[in-house]
């Protein structure tokens, strides 16, 4: 068995080892204590949408917000060190049973926000609604059964979807535990957040999120009485809120920010490698980069090293679609780099010789959100305007952007778009089967036969560490070679607080964990 302890090899029948990571026990453990200092305040850098339905949305500010009022069956603290680590939360253990059934043991004496008991319906519920392709956050390799053993033993069934359980693996960590009757009422499920996490939902007023200590939290009632989102979209804004005591965490500094806080000793900086990658997605189901050598192309006529120089402390070197703190990773030998010989080659054989011929490509970017946008949009724009390509960049506020960021029938918005993909797990699939494979064609609209291929086939592998192989032999570099989008850097995540908040723990996704937390 997999349990809070160790977590052991488990023999998948029929299959080769299932290899996980090691468990941290005390990283969730926290004894009761009553609530006692004040309300904290959070300044996070997006507008959350008001439909408290986890499947609805892909908005990681929500997310934040979900991880403070949810709980999960496990937790992946995701650190660059062991990025395959997780802990168990709602969940006591992890069994595989065969190559299609993973049995799942849940903690006894929990209950929602509502008081009602949390057993294995919630969990049946969840995973099977949360699985359906027709969810705007569907992020699943596919539908899934939850069978019910009893009350707090339940197995994760993927034989008639065709796809091992083991995916499930990695995937507990990241969809939120709603309770089944919620789930059930659809008004109810969108309008208020119930779930069996250290803080429940109270009110949302504009754009601040009220949220109150669970003082019945199965780990301990949290010191900090409350907690409130604020969505404050400018960086100087959050920035000066910090300084004159108004805020007491904010999220998403750029360097000068950085330095400026870090002048004054009454505040901490946190910086950490995260498990967002940035693109610059191509819309690749219409002209000109249906063609992936215009594609490449594009990508050989960026420079990331100067960008990097743009960004400063908020970005990393990556060279892979997916983040070093993702299983799998590795750096591609072959991951397309800044070569403009190689650019003006495939320029040439695509029939666009110096970029003759090329329309005018219009380039979206937002800002206010991601560290740096528009100055290093500008750069990537006079690169690609040095090669030939005509660019017309958009600069957006970023609900603005945000409208126009998904494929639509006949292709999306312009010709390209940059964005992040944040999300709280391991699991690579959450990014690359979401953008890359046709069944999703999420931001791309790209449909290619090889990728997909690829994709099917780490996705189907009879072991985590057969997985693993083909990730990073196969999966990884076609996706270089095909460069549906280019992985510009890997995002360091910056927060700033008060030093008198104590005890916090900040997810490489931008969640943290506030149940040991002090403010004083």
């Amino acid at each position: 068995m997999i349990n809070r302890r160790d977590l052991m090899l488990g023999a998948l029948a029929g299959a080769g080892a299932f290899g996980f990571g090691r468990v941290n026990p005390d990283f969730l453990v926290n004894s009761a204590f009553a609530a006692e200092g004040r309300t904290l305040r959070f300044l996070g850098a997006e507008a959350l949408t008001g439909n408290w339905d986890p499947t609805t949305h892909t908005n990681l500010g929500q997310l934040i917000v979900e991880g403070f009022v949810f709980g999960y069956l496990t937790r992946a603290p995701m650190r660059p060190e062991k990025p395959d680590e997780l802990v168990f939360e709602l969940a006591e253990s992890l069994t595989p049973v065969d190559a299609f059934t993973l049995e799942v043991k849940l903690r006894q004496g929990i209950k929602f926000h509502d008081g009602t008991p949390f057993t294995s319906a919630d969990v049946k519920a969840t995973y099977e609604y949360g699985s359906q392709p027709d969810r705007p956050a569907q992020w699943y390799p596919g539908p899934v059964t939850v069978d019910i053993v009893d009350d707090h033993t339940c197995r994760i069934n993927t034989k008639a979807h065709g796809y091992p359980a083991a995916l499930y693996y990695y995937l507990s960590s990241f969809l939120p535990i709603m309770a089944a009757k919620d789930v059930a009422n659809k008004a109810q499920l969108s309008a208020r957040m119930n779930g069996t996490g250290p803080f429940k939902y109270v009110d949302q007023k504009g754009d601040t999120t009220i949220l109150a200590a669970n003082a019945d939290f199965f780990l301990g009632a949290p010191k900090i009485p409350g907690l409130e989102y604020h969505f404050v979209g400018d960086t100087t804004t959050r920035t000066l809120s910090l300084l004159n005591g108004e805020a007491d965490i904010i999220e998403r500094l750029e360097q000068e920010q950085v330095e400026t806080i870090a002048k004054d000793d009454k505040f901490a900086i946190h910086k950490a490698v995260s498990v967002e990658n940035k693109y610059l997605f191509f819309r690749c189901s219409k002209k000109p980069f249906d063609d992936p050598r215009i594609r490449l192309a594009a990508c050989h006529s960026i420079d990331r090293k100067q960008v990097l120089e743009v960004l400063g402390v908020s970005g990393t070197w990556s060279k892979a679609h997916i983040s070093p703190v993702k299983f799998g990773y590795t750096e591609v030998a072959d991951y397309p780099e800044y070569d403009p010989d190689k650019a003006q080659a495939l320029l040439a054989e695509a029939g666009f010789p110096k970029g003759e011929g090329l329309p005018e490509l219009t380039y979206y970017t937002s800002v206010g959100f991601y560290p740096k946008t528009k100055e290093y949009a500008e750069l990537i724009t006079g690169m690609l305007e040095e090669q030939g390509f005509k660019v017309n960049l958009q600069t957006l506020e970023v609900a603005a952007w945000g409208n126009l960021l998904y494929d639509k029938p006949g292709g999306g918005e312009g010709n390209m778009i940059d964005c992040g993909w944040c999300t709280g797990s391991p699991e690579p699939d959450l990014v690359i089967r979401t953008h890359f494979h046709s069944s999703s064609k999420r931001i791309t609209g790209i449909v290619d036969k090889d990728i997909d291929a690829v994709l099917d086939k780490e996705r189907n592998a009879a072991s985590i560490e057969e997985r693993k192989t083909i990730l990073q032999e196969e999966t990884l570099p076609t996706l270089a070679r095909k460069a549906p989008a280019l992985a510009l850097f890997t995002s360091v995540f910056i927060h700033a607080y008060s030093k008198k908040l104590d005890g916090l723990y900040i997810y490489p996704n931008g969640m943290q964990d506030m149940s040991k937390a002090t403010l004083a």
